[in-house]
């Protein structure tokens, strides 16, 4: 069943034109309400119990939500078009703007692949013994409860918790597994008269616990503390901060269900070959510490991960990526909204990427200010920083004139830089930006003042892996370049080789991770396929001679989907049968400096092996004197003569 939608202007606050909106969009629509959370309650019933409904509104969400309930109703799905699109100071039509929303709308949502978490609430608190005992009568009835003491406070008779004096060494884990090491840990005594004592300290006691709550006021515990779960930590001098840290950890006891943000293929990863480091971005990004090496790849730990997705716009292969939702669901949304928009007649859109954070700023935007423009298409996302140089440029070769970025208090900033810096350079400067501004006045005055580059002609919808739709997006953003300057550290590029120094051992060849270097099993040749090629800096770190370097850079022609040849030299052929084998060059030099000047090759017979294939090599050598692989002489067969003679002589 189609799904249908149920209009309302919010008391006549702004403009809807239903046919319209149902013609542009494919969809059935409601008569154009104007209060269905006030007196027209009995219509909004009737269309959630008649089902498949779509209620454009945002804000009162729950109210319908609840009214479901009672009705004992599916839920229905929301839209807010009211805040995104019909609360703007923009003169212009609002119908392009909406029928890209409601397309983007009834896309099939993503599956969100989980895994349960359970804490059973065993609670450590760090801190001095005024504010780490106060907060453990505040928790002791609902979590299990040690406290942790830092200074030198004398133990008490606490029935309800437990009471530690010592160091914590160190911490890992997130919530319902963490395990800490406390060095110098004294208990207090459990028996004797009189005052209680500490006990003797003594290092490298470990444990386990499901919440820590920090309120020491001294260095965090781990990277990116507020992105630890099951990790509180507070000013211990701001009342506010540790009440509001308490109630957090009351409630954290139960099963929790921890998205799998990031998926990994661990074959496809550039880290690490034959001990060479290559790629570490994502190692060197990760705001939690969530990646760390393992052996030539990367390992995830799930529980830490924070969903942020800066490895997943950052990993050269797609050895990592971003899968709450998938990237290319992220894509398809993309998409959706510029072709819907220049369907229902709309020019040059621009899409506005903000996650939760700034889809608030917005709505306050549209309340109290200007709202926003009616070119400007908000797509939320759940991880900025998982919208890369791809998504952008995806984005741009769709329709969209412009791409703006709002950062959040909690993006990481400098690997979305690092990323808009990059669609820059393959796209233009002024079709890529980056807000930064928590003010909804100052964020819809960016927008409605900012200029920008007129859309690409012939929209394209790219699709395929990361580096797959970059390069067709490049292409159609750029259709009259050959190729294109990318900043240093871009994931594209070529492999120089300095042909006077290469000595063609192919040591680059057996290490590249992606293909991109090959070999000619018949001819001394080192091959490249650029489009392959993830400038890790592997093959440049093993090459023995330093003869590689690298040129970031597009190559947008086919020649960079084909191997061409960097180095190549005339093979030597055996002395002895005539194969091919091996570089000429190299072996004519190693006779020079060997022959009959090194212990093993004194003598012409040993010299001339240097100039042997493997098969006439170890034929000439087992045949020669003094032969190191030969052993004794077989001994003779023995024959049925042989026993009878035996017995005879006995």
């Amino acid at each position: 069943m189609d799904k249908s939608l149920i209009l309302c202007n919010c008391s006549e606050t702004f403009e809807l034109d239903a046919e319209a909106l149902s013609k542009t969009t494919g969809l059935a629509c409601s008569k154009v309400h104007s209060g269905l959370c006030t007196t027209q309650t009995e219509q909004a019933a009737k269309a959630i119990a008649d089902g498949n409904a779509i209620f454009c509104c945002g804000q009162e969400q729950a109210f319908f939500e609840e009214l479901a309930a009672e009705l004992e109703a599916p839920t229905p799905a929301f839209l807010d078009l009211r805040d995104r699109a019909g609360w703007s100071d923009d003169a212009g039509s609002k119908l392009p703007k909406m029928s890209a929303l409601v397309a983007e709308a009834v896309l099939p949502a993503a599956a969100t692949k989980t895994v349960d978490v359970i804490s059973e609430g065993l609670c450590l608190i760090i801190g001095a013994s005024d504010i780490a005992f106060a907060a453990a009568d505040q928790l002791k009835d609902y979590l299990s409860v040690s406290v942790l003491l830092t200074d030198d406070a004398a133990p008490i008779d606490a029935r309800d918790y437990d009471v530690l004096r010592g160091h914590l060494k160190s911490a890992k884990g997130a919530l319902g597994q963490f395990e800490v090491r406390i060095d110098a840990l004294k208990q207090p005594s459990l028996a004797g008269r009189g005052e209680r004592i500490w006990s003797a300290p003594r290092n490298g006691a470990r444990s386990q616990c499901d919440i820590i709550l920090d309120l020491s006021g001294a260095t965090p515990l781990f990277p990116a503390p507020e992105k630890r779960e099951g990790y509180l930590r507070a000013d211990p001098g701001s009342i506010g901060a540790v009440s509001n840290a308490i109630l957090q950890a009351s409630h954290l006891v139960g099963t929790f269900e921890k998205p799998l943000y990031v998926k990994l293929e661990p074959m496809l990863c550039a880290h690490s070959r034959a001990e060479q480091i290559g790629c570490s971005n994502c190692l060197d990004n990760c705001p939690t510490g969530a990646i760390t090496p393992n052996g030539d790849h990367v390992t995830i730990d799930p529980m830490v991960c924070a969903g942020c997705g800066t490895c997943s716009a950052l990993c050269p292969s797609g050895a990592i990526t971003y899968d709450a939702p998938p990237v290319d669901a992220t894509m398809r949304r993309v998409q959706t909204l510029a072709q819907a928009f220049l369907a229902a007649g709309g020019t040059a859109p621009r899409l506005l990427v903000l996650n939760s954070y700034g889809s608030e700023m917005v709505k306050l935007a549209a309340r109290h200010g200007r709202g926003l423009p009616a070119d400007v298409i908000p797509l939320e996302v759940d991880a900025l920083n998982a919208f890369g140089h791809a998504e952008i440029l995806c984005a741009l070769a769709a329709g969209f004139a412009k791409v703006s970025v709002l950062v959040a208090p909690t993006t990481e900033r400098d690997p979305l830089q690092k990323e808009v810096d990059l669609a820059q350079a393959i796209a233009t400067p002024d079709a890529v930006d980056v807000i930064d501004t928590q003010d909804p006045d100052a964020l819809s005055d960016s927008l409605f003042e900012a200029a920008h580059p007129a859309p690409i002609d012939t929209p394209v919808r790219p699709m395929g892996t990361r580096r797959q739709v970059t390069r067709m997006a490049a292409k159609a953003l750029n259709p009259e370049a050959d190729s294109l300057s990318l900043p240093d550290d871009a994931p594209y590029g070529a492999v120089l080789v300095d042909t006077d120094s290469c000595t063609l051992c192919l040591s680059c060849v057996s290490l590249c991770p992606s293909g991109a270097l090959g070999d000619n099993p018949d001819l001394p040749q080192l091959r490249f396929q650029e489009d392959a090629c993830l400038q890790c800096g592997l093959c440049h770190n093993v090459c023995p001679e330093d003869a590689i370097s690298y040129e970031p850079r597009l190559n947008l022609e086919d020649s960079a989907l084909e191997q061409v040849v960097l180095n190549e030299e005339e093979p030597f052929a055996c002395i002895e049968c005539g194969a091919l084998f091996g570089v000429k060059s190299t072996i004519e030099r190693i006779t020079e400096q060997l022959a009959g000047k090194h212990s093993m090759f004194a003598k012409p017979e040993a010299a001339r092996m240097i100039q042997m294939c493997d098969n006439c090599r170890v034929n000439a050598q087992f045949h020669s004197e003094n032969n190191p692989f030969q052993g004794a002489e077989r001994p003779r067969p023995r024959t049925t003569d042989d026993y009878l003679s035996k017995r005879r002589d006995h």
